[in-house]
């Protein structure tokens, strides 16, 4: 199975009491699949993930997969800091139609987590799961990250199929494209350097802000695979200034803040996230697209 293509990893919507907006959810993921998008990726670091209970991780899976076409992919972040609870969330986000599973490295116990602690790990996992697993490598946040010796290894399960890099490391992101097989397929998860991930042979994208410019990430993404760099690079400059508005500069609140400026149901985030500074509409509002 391929997940070739662009995939938004889409915020949570709360109502104003809180709680998780399923219609909210839902009316989003229908706009989203107007678009080219190749599918939908829930619960990662942009959805809150990590601020979620367990059942309103498993609401939220519901509401994509209930509005998603049955020939869209489905990818849901099931990390969790044990093991075991890895297997339980991963068990249950396919139970509920999730294609694949998306798994950050636990990070509590960071100096822990050595090679050897990672590999039992993703491969517990990957033995007991009924749908493929992407590693997903997120430094910025864990603290943590893959070394190609631990892709390789890992990408020799066969139930262990891509990864997410998310860091502007294209040094690194080139060489898990080149320890893995032809068919393990490595997406960058950092918008401003897309296009160069691409061009070395990252197999698609995960990108904040294909939230809120679906189309242009889409391009972007053709223009490359059609060889059109001159397109490509040009596209990637025009993209560059609103994904750093909403991640680096503003984070999920700052996402949030550009999806309700785009017409889709945004809203705050959850605390302890603080709304977005009010500097940041007119900066977002003129960057996008």
């Amino acid at each position: 199975m391929s997940f070739r293509g662009v995939y938004p990893p889409i915020p949570t919507s709360f109502d104003a009491a809180g709680n998780v907006d399923t219609r909210a959810i839902g009316e989003n993921v229908t706009r989203w699949m107007r678009t080219g998008l190749r599918g939908i990726v829930a619960l990662g670091s942009n959805g809150e993930a990590a601020l979620l209970d367990e059942d309103e991780s498993d609401a939220v899976v519901n509401a994509v997969r209930a509005a998603m076409p049955d020939d869209r992919m489905l990818i849901v972040g099931t990390g969790r800091e044990s093991t075991r609870a890895t297997i339980a969330a991963s068990r249950r986000a396919a139970a509920s139609g999730a294609q694949a599973v998306l798994v950050r490295t636990p990070s509590f116990f960071k100096s822990q987590m050595t090679a050897d602690a990672l590999i039992a790990h993703y491969t517990a996992l990957a033995d007991a799961c009924p749908v493929p697993v992407l590693l997903y490598n997120l430094p910025g946040v864990t603290g943590i990250s893959f070394t190609p010796v631990i892709v390789s290894k890992l990408a020799e399960h066969p139930n262990i199929t891509g990864m997410k890099e998310t860091s502007p490391d294209i040094e690194r992101l080139a060489q898990f494209v080149s320890v893995t097989p032809s068919d393990f397929e490595v997406f960058c998860g950092w918008a401003p350097v897309a296009y160069p991930a691409m061009a070395v042979g990252a197999a698609g994208a995960i990108l904040a802000v294909a939230n809120v410019a679906p189309d242009a990430c889409v391009a972007l993404f053709d223009h490359v695979a059609a060889g059109r760099h001159q397109q490509a690079a040009a596209l990637q400059q025009r993209l560059t200034p609103l994904a750093q508005l909403v991640t680096a500069t503003y984070g999920v609140p700052g996402l949030k803040l550009a999806l309700e400026l785009s017409g889709y149901h945004g809203g705050a985030a959850r605390p302890p996230l603080l709304p977005a500074p009010a500097k940041a509409r007119d900066e977002i509002a003129a960057a996008l697209l």
